[in-house]
């Protein structure tokens, strides 16, 4: 039999029995569907998650802080309380042992301005956190320039695109007006660093430091930061403590050690704990958001198949009545010359086809309600968010491109399943037998 009779008979059949086969298919678009809205609920769930973790924008970068150990913590971890036993600075040694380990592409030191600083411009004043970094170009960084050049000379700034949103007039009254934000970019800005010395006094040092660039929002740290070379704030620190830095002693404050791929990232900070210091990344709690949603989908799936695999036993019980109504036409056929095979694909492809349109029903049903739901939480959730505060909701069920794909496809191959002991019955009838059958 061609491949397009055999179809051609398989939706003749079906179209002969519309009622049956429309309420065969029922049960499978309940639990297509069902699969459909479940997991993209737990992929929106997912994504929301992710989105409002706050600073997740690099998970390629693993923050490296000095290791710290406790007596009677075992010689390795943190522990609070208790008195610290041993510290592994992180000097030019250990940055040497981090650009050694297989995979990381760069180690990019910080350190942080240790006394008082105020930004002034004009009559304004403004706070902000001091970092020296040990790039000439913070797109290293994966930072970008809202305005100006992300790289760095000596005397010069970039500031976090909050920086402009710290200054403050202090001679303002109570009745004036809303400060408006001003524009750092080109402008030259007076840095007062001060420290205290061993009588009591305040002493101030100003340097005129001009902004280059601005970065843009990044939601992380450096929204609040001012990033300056280094050695321009390790400079300022010698003067705030009256002694020059030795780092092979005391080391850096922290580093950032930037891997190739976010695949690698787990492995290498298991390495750097392992030699002794505190590694963090922020891939460690995406890998963790994913792995609970991960589960979540299955249990979701797993709940709508079992409306599939009821909506199976539907389909066996249409199948196995066909071969009852049509056991003489069974017979006919195989006395004209059709073949075991010939009957078999028939009564398969009957119940795949079940399978099928009520798989497509499912997933257009499916998607549908998934697009309501959106509607639905999005709405109340501005509501909640315009009377309490937060952030808004973009959406609460995602459906990912291979999920309907997936959906019908399962849906036939259940419809096929369910179909097959009919179908190895109608093919194994004996004709003449059949031939006879009222």
């Amino acid at each position: 039999m061609r491949f397009l009779d055999l179809v051609s008979l398989i939706f003749y059949n079906l179209s002969r029995r519309k009622g049956r086969v429309l309420l065969t298919a029922v049960g499978v678009v309940i639990g297509t569907s069902a699969v459909v809205v479940l997991v993209s609920l737990a992929v929106g769930l997912r994504e929301n998650a992710t989105k409002q973790l706050w600073g997740i924008n690099d998970l390629t970068s693993i923050e490296v802080y000095p290791g710290y150990s406790f007596k009677g913590s075992g010689g390795g971890g943190m522990m609070m309380g208790g008195e610290i036993e041993d510290i592994k600075y992180l000097t030019p040694q250990a940055i040497k042992e981090f650009e050694a380990i297989p995979g990381v592409t760069k180690v990019i030191v910080e350190d942080y301005f240790q006394g008082n600083l105020n930004v002034v411009h004009g009559k304004l004043n403004a706070y902000g956190s001091l970092m020296g970094i040990s790039l000439d170009d913070l797109a290293d960084m994966g930072l970008e320039a809202n305005a100006g050049t992300t790289e760095l000379v000596k005397g010069t700034a970039i500031v976090g695109s909050w920086i402009s949103r710290n200054f403050y007039d202090p001679k303002a009254r109570p009745d004036d007006p809303p400060l408006e934000p001003p524009d750092l970019m080109g402008q030259t800005l007076k840095f007062v660093v001060s420290k205290w010395s061993q009588d009591g006094m305040e002493i101030k040092k100003t340097y005129s430091i001009k902004i280059v660039g601005v970065l843009k929002e990044s939601r992380g740290q450096s929204d609040g930061s001012i990033f300056m070379r280094l050695e321009d704030v390790t400079a300022w620190n010698e003067w705030v403590r009256g002694t020059r830095i030795n780092r092979n002693k005391e080391g850096y404050s922290n580093v950032i050690v930037k891997v190739e791929s976010p695949e690698q990232v787990i492995d290498i900070t298991d390495q750097i704990n392992t030699l002794g210091y505190m590694a963090y990344t922020p891939q460690a709690t995406v890998q963790g958001i994913n792995s609970f949603f991960t589960i979540l989908q299955v249990i979701f799936g797993g709940v709508g198949a079992i409306a599939l695999l009821v909506a199976a036993i539907g389909i066996a019980n249409t199948m196995a009545m066909a071969i009852l109504e049509r056991t003489r036409e069974i017979g006919l056929m195989k006395a004209i010359g059709a073949t075991n095979k010939d009957v078999m694909s028939i009564f398969l492809g009957e119940a795949a086809g079940i399978g099928f349109i009520g798989g497509l029903g499912g997933v257009i049903f499916g998607w549908g309600a998934s697009a309501i739901l959106n509607i639905v939480a999005v709405s109340y959730y501005a509501s909640q968010v315009s009377e309490g505060g937060g952030s808004p909701l973009s959406s609460v069920a995602s459906t990912p491109f291979w999920l309907p794909a997936f959906a019908l496809i399962f849906a036939t191959v259940i419809g096929l399943i369910s179909g097959l002991y009919p179908a190895l019955r109608a093919a194994t009838l004996v004709p003449v037998t059949a031939l006879k059958y009222e």
